[in-house]
This record gives structure tokens, sequence and C-alpha cells, in this order.
């Protein structure tokens, strides 16, 4: 059975061959990201958005959401990405997450995903804020729909499944109806990502996942997420969006800031952070530090008025 990316392997329970296999499937991954021209060992980005434009037009009048905006998101050796857009309503935050997906084409401008232009069989997950689960399906069913529309035999599928439902915490659950209130909101989350990580995405779009959990449920989560990014097998990329700094700063590797009118990145900022992260994180000065100086920025750009 092929094993999930973002399921941790104890050493000890890894054959040789086991552990050839995988080492070959990551060079794999690598090589097949290279450009011919990039120098030898250099992994080329993972996404770039080049001269975006996103003009809508309603009785005569236009509103200019991108213009010639550009975005490099890096891929670095041995290294996830776990990157967070922040930015006031409506400077296009989750219009960007939906040109990455397929969701939306801008008006002109182009997206690439490991260096090649992106096209309609580039398949990207993302996990939206409203619960998206089918609810006359159980927590199984859902979670292995992924693999069965892509032609996985039905036990296969359901066994990925359920490995994948175990990394999420909720074995025991999987016979349950995916629906509120038979399952909370955070349990729910949970199902939208093992549905999305089901299919050992290399990157993972998430869309203000937690914004409608409360203050408990949404740290527990927070910390799960990390987890799982943490011990990812190959090196993920997550593209998150949210409007929380104590948020932002616990998950994020890196946090860019948008403007608006049009959108231009206006802050970009490397979380120096411990690379492995519980909620003892949450009480040490670098966060706190961090959380106050994105709080200010964010502030600033509230009320910074445009010319």
């Amino acid at each position: 059975m092929k094993r999930n990316i973002f399921q941790k392997q104890d050493d000890s329970e890894k054959s040789g061959s086991e552990e050839t296999t995988q080492q070959e499937s990551a060079e794999a991954t690598y090589a097949s990201v290279l450009t011919g021209d990039a120098p030898a060992g250099e992994l080329t980005d993972v996404i770039n958005l080049v001269n975006i434009n996103q003009v809508y037009t309603q009785h005569n009048t236009q509103n200019v959401v991108f213009k010639d905006f550009c975005l490099d998101v890096k891929d670095i050796r041995d290294r996830g990405q776990f990157i967070t857009i922040m930015g006031k309503s409506g400077c296009g935050k989750s219009t960007l997450l939906r040109y990455i997906s397929g969701l939306q084409e801008p008006t002109s401008g182009d997206v690439y995903i490991y260096g090649k232009k992106r096209t309609d069989k580039d398949r990207i997950p993302m996990v939206f804020q409203q619960y998206t689960s089918f609810e006359w399906k159980t927590v199984l069913q859902n979670v292995a729909l992924p693999l069965v529309l892509n032609g996985v035999p039905g036990d296969e599928a359901e066994a990925r499944a359920m490995e994948m439902i175990k990394i999420v915490g909720l074995e025991g659950h999987e016979k349950k109806w995916a629906k509120y209130p038979i399952l909370s909101g955070g349990q729910l989350q949970r199902v939208a990502i093992a549905r999305n990580l089901v299919v050992n995405p290399q990157i993972l779009l998430m869309d203000e996942p937690f914004g409608a959990l409360d203050t408990v449920t949404r740290k527990q989560i927070q910390v799960f997420l990390r987890s799982i990014f943490e011990n990812a097998k190959i090196d993920p990329t997550i593209i998150f969006v949210t409007h929380s700094e104590s948020e932002a700063v616990f998950l994020s590797t890196d946090i860019f800031i948008l403007d608006s009118g049009p959108a231009t990145v206006r802050h970009h900022f490397v979380i120096d952070l411990p690379e492995r992260r519980d909620d003892s994180v949450r009480y040490s000065g670098e966060f706190t530090e961090y959380v106050n100086k994105l709080g200010r920025l964010l502030e600033d750009l509230k009320n910074e008025k445009k010319p």
C-alpha cells in the first residue's frame, strides 16, 4: 500500500528496500521540478503568479483588484513551506488561492506550478471555512471519495482513507455521518483536511478554515495542523489565509501582508520560531513580539489613506 506523505513512519518499521524506494521517490519528485536551465541541485519555485490582473466591471465602473501582481513561493530543499497571506478584507487573499487551485482564472496573467504553466489537469486541494463534507456520506466515505474518483479500487481506497482518519484523530468516528451535530465543527474540519490530504498533495490551500470554530477548538486544531505539517514525509507547501495574527504566527514559516486597491505585497517576513511547535510556543517572548508586530502592521495598513 502506498504510504501517505503526511504520515510519519518510525524508522524501526522500515525495511531497507522500503527506505530505498522512499528515497528514490523523493529524489524523483525533486528531479521532476528541475528546469533545464537550472544549476544542478537547484529547485524551481513551487508557485509563481506572474503579471496577474483582475478587473471587475459593474455599471461602467471598474474595480481593479490586481494589476501586474507577481508572487513567488520558493521551494527550499528538506523544508516545507507554511505560508500565510493576510491583509484587509477585499484585498484578494482568497482570490489568490482560487487562482492557484484553478477555481478562478484571472483577467490576464499566468500561474505556474513547479515551473510549468497551470492547466486544468492540475488539481490542487483546498479547505474552506464552510464545512464541505457530504452529509449523506460517512466520514470514511468522505475521506475515500477523492481516491475513488481517481480510480483507486474500493478496498484500497477505504484502507488508505482509514489510515488518514487515524492520522487526523478521527478513529472511531469513521462510520458516523459527516454532519453537524453528529460531529463537532472541529471534527468536520478534520474530515475536510483528511479528504484533501489522502491524495498525497504537495500543495494544500486553506482559506480561513478555522474561522467558525470556538477559541479552544481553534487552538487545538492549529496544533494538530502544525504537527501534520512537521511530520510530512515529503516537504509540503501549505498556503493559508487568516485574519488572526496569533494563528498566523503559530502556524507559519512565512507571512505575506497584502495592500489593496490594487493589491501589492507590502510586507513579507519569516517567522523564526522553533521548527516543532506546541502550545508552549504561544507563551514565549518571541511569539508575543511577532504577534504585536503583525498587529501593528495590519492596523497601520487599515488606517492608511490612499491618495
